[in-house]
């Protein structure tokens, strides 16, 4: 099972961070504090494994990583998954997120954080993988964003709202609503129209 993945760059700053267990804020920090002290030191030539059960409380906790330009992905797993497997899910990792992006950076992890959250949830679910193709998780992560553009995104709630009460067809506008015991007064509309 995976525990947690992180991406963190050459200065220890976390650009991504999902715990799959639950931890006190304070150990997470923590715990990504050494990691990148572990990965930070090792070699550029050295395995890409490292044992880390000491962090997370038990003997069978492994580092996974993987270094790119500025950027460290950190998968913490146990003993059931596959060294080699997660190696190449943070390969597949990475060439969605350069795909999706188009030549990923640092700057898009930042900016684009819930499309970065949104391809991982796509791959990893619980910390269980789910999937591992590459075309399929673009595809979904394109059908997200149509979706996305589709609704206007977020910030286009705002002036959609109040779109919606310029277009409201009253014959008058109310100022008082009695309901019952409750009489609610309305504000004048007008700052709107």
């Amino acid at each position: 099972m995976i525990n947690a993945v992180l991406v963190f760059n050459n200065h220890g700053k976390p650009r991504l961070v999902r715990f799959y267990q639950h931890l006190a804020e304070e150990v997470q920090q923590q715990l990504i504090r050494e990691t990148f002290h572990l990965v930070l030191k090792r070699d550029e030539h050295i395995c890409n494994f490292l044992e880390c059960g000491s962090l997370f409380g038990g003997a069978d906790y492994k580092l996974i990583y993987r270094h790119y330009a500025t950027l460290y992905f950190v998968f913490c797993v146990d003993s059931s998954e596959s060294e080699l497997g997660i190696l190449d899910l943070i390969q597949v990792f990475v060439e969605t997120l350069d795909k999706c992006f188009e030549n990923v950076c640092e700057l898009d992890l930042i900016f684009h954080m819930d499309k970065v959250h949104y391809i991982l949830q796509e791959m990893v679910i619980g910390g269980m993988v789910l999937e591992t193709n590459m075309n399929e998780i673009v595809a979904q992560a394109e059908a997200q964003n149509k979706l996305e553009k589709a609704e206007g995104g977020l910030s286009a709630a705002p002036s959609r709202a109040v779109s919606a009460v310029k277009n409201i067809n009253l014959p008058e506008i109310p100022r008082n609503i009695n309901i019952g015991d409750i009489n609610i007064k309305v504000p004048s509309l007008s700052q709107f129209m």
